[in-house]
């Protein structure tokens, strides 16, 4: 018999689908929330708001990434109203 899953990922994706009242308006919300996070990283070497990459990896999760790859990978090919909506814009060399 195969052990039980550790990931967290499936029980939370079932709590969203209970509560199908759930609406795309919510997700300044959720970036408000991350926003309270305190980034524990050397200012130095930081390139990207730490609320953009918890908004991106929260995103890629909901939407089936279960390894840091597979959310490398959502992330890169993140449709562009996704990225709009979490406030993300692109400079004139994208």
């Amino acid at each position: 018999m195969p052990a039980d899953a550790s990931s967290l990922i499936p029980p939370a994706l079932d709590q969203l689908r209970e509560h199908p009242e759930v609406v795309f308006a919510e997700v300044p919300g959720l970036l408000e929330r991350l926003a309270g996070v305190p980034d524990p990283r050397d200012p130095r070497g930081v390139r990207h708001a730490l609320v953009t990459v918890l908004a991106l990896t929260a995103c890629a999760v909901l939407a089936g990434a279960t390894s840091v790859l597979a959310v490398s990978e959502w992330i890169a090919d993140a449709p562009p109203h996704i990225l709009q909506r979490l406030g993300i814009t692109f400079g004139p060399s994208h």
